[in-house]
């Protein structure tokens, strides 16, 4: 018994149909400019009638390109991807609409023990290029990641602790002027930035110098940064104010080096029955969705998502050519915690 099975339709039968060649065919449906107009339309038409449809994977493959883009979301050692900032979760979500944008693959992986880090996707040809972003607390991570840019090109990084590695960071300066003229806006005077300039995060000594340049600028004194301890961004948003307030320190403005910690403070504000934004403003950075929800609605300095997706691919897949130091934009989402 013989069983009749559909007939794979090829290059070869849309090739016949058009009525030129197998290689005419393959440079139409490629995008090759040596094809006139007139021919692409009448290949494209017969691939169309046939249903034929281009592997553009295999193709790429042959011309040595994969088609994706691998993505490594950093966490820490030890913690699950559960435990990663929801920031990172929102930057991933554009990296891939960016990289679909681009006809692109998005290849994710969570990475977080030193013993299982990889990052040589576009050397075992996985991927063309590389976008690393998550915490910069997982040293051995970036250090990792740091010699696998050693060796490929074709890689970008998201708030890398490093200077010399090719970096895409948002407006972290002028995100600082901005918290701080809205503060000022509200009445404050007395404005506290809360983090630590000195950490691994280079972001947070440029939100830092955005804040001491704003103040300066409202003709206000600008304190040292108040770094506050804790397990997590959120535990050291509480502390911050519990030492602040137990301190009998003066401030009516806060300037939070991230939305985590504001979170926190807001939560211990809450506790202390102080009035926000009565009595304190408070201005956090990341543009986390979650702030909607607080009590009251965070103000936050908010990148562009989706520029800061497309700027890393883009300089991912320059590969060493035009890959300088780019920022993205940042804006202010105005809600509820300033007057």
């Amino acid at each position: 018994m013989t069983t009749n099975r559909p007939h794979r339709v090829t290059s070869i039968d849309v090739a016949e149909r058009a009525g030129v060649s197998q290689s005419t065919v393959s440079r139409a449906l490629s995008g090759s400019e040596t094809i006139t107009e007139a021919t692409r339309r009448r290949v494209e038409q017969a691939a169309a009638e046939l249903g034929y449809h281009v592997n553009m994977r295999a193709a790429g493959l042959r011309k040595g390109e994969t088609g994706s883009i691998a993505i490594v979301v950093i966490g820490r050692d030890g913690q699950g991807p559960a435990a990663i900032n929801p920031f990172y979760y929102s930057l991933l979500g554009s990296t891939c609409a960016a990289a679909a944008e681009r006809g692109y693959e998005a290849l994710v992986s969570f990475q977080a023990k030193e013993n299982e880090l990889f990052g040589h996707y576009v050397a075992r040809r996985q991927a063309d290029a590389v976008v690393v972003i998550g915490t910069a607390t997982n040293s051995a991570a970036w250090d990792y990641f740091r010699s696998v840019a050693d060796d490929s090109k074709a890689i970008a990084f998201w708030g890398s602790p490093f200077d010399d590695a090719v970096w895409v960071r948002s407006d972290n300066r002028e995100g600082g002027r901005l918290a701080v003229e809205r503060l000022v806006k509200g009445g404050a005077k007395d404005i506290v930035f809360v983090g630590d300039p000195n950490s691994s995060q280079k972001q947070f000594r440029e939100r830092f110098e955005g804040y001491q340049a704003a103040m300066e600028s409202a003709g206000l004194d600008a304190r040292p940064a108040f770094v506050s301890i804790g397990s997590d961004r959120v535990s050291q948003g509480r502390n911050a104010i519990i030492r602040l307030t137990e301190s009998g320190t003066k401030f009516d403005g806060l300037f939070f080096a991230c939305d985590a910690m504001a979170l926190g403070a807001l939560e211990e504000l809450a506790l202390r029955d102080v009035n926000v934004p009565g009595a304190v403003g408070v201005v956090g950075f990341d543009g986390l969705g979650s702030g909607e929800f607080s009590n009251p609605p965070l103000t936050t300095v908010e990148p562009d998502f989706a520029e800061a997706g497309r700027m890393l691919v883009e300089t991912a897949l320059a590969g060493g050519e035009e890959q300088a130091e780019r920022r993205v934009p940042v804006r202010l989402v105005e809600r509820a915690s300033v007057a």
